[in-house]
């Protein structure tokens, strides 16, 4: 189930439907921040992988936060899934991350370098202890640097949308 999207597995309950997002092959990390904020879509380079469209509105930012958390539970807890991604995390490889995607799929992989300089990111190197913690330790960690970056992507695509009072309130 691996492949190129971005999220993280939370300890957050509630519906693992996700909206399904096109996938653009644009990178955008030497745009102006101004210019960005001007897009009708925004697409994020994550890791070499595609992100998704940055969401707009509030339902596009909790659709994307819920298939992001969808993709890091799959990995965290579905008997395939987890052994995949148990085997994936392998210390001698170097430093890698867990990325969770908006469209529901995951991926470990190397850190990126062509996401934009103020883009949450995930953090690498918790694969480096894998065979030095038990495992229900190591998934309690990546759980919760997941969970972390997980509001911080929601939290960094609702200041790029641009709120304002009047979009607050009806």
């Amino acid at each position: 189930m691996s492949a190129g999207c971005d999220t993280a597995f939370a300890v957050i309950t509630g519906d693992d439907t996700a909206a399904a997002v096109a996938m653009h092959e644009t990178n955008t990390s030497s745009f102006p921040e101004e210019a960005l904020l001007n897009l009708d879509v925004f697409v994020c380079v994550y890791g070499g992988a595609m992100a998704g469209e940055f969401p707009r509105t509030v339902e596009e930012i909790f659709g994307d936060f819920n298939g992001r958390r969808k993709a890091l539970i799959t990995a965290l807890t579905t008997g395939t899934d987890f052994e995949e991604f148990f085997q994936q995390f392998n210390p001698v490889g170097g430093a890698l991350c867990l990325y969770g995607f908006s469209n529901g799929l995951w991926e470990v992989n190397f850190p990126g370098k062509s996401e934009p300089v103020d883009l949450p990111e995930p953090i690498s190197g918790i694969n480096i202890a894998r065979d030095e913690m038990q495992e229900k330790n190591l998934l309690a960690l990546v759980a919760v640097h997941s969970d972390a970056l997980l509001l911080s992507i929601a939290f960094y695509c609702g200041s790029m949308a641009g709120f304002d009072k009047a979009d607050r309130y009806p």
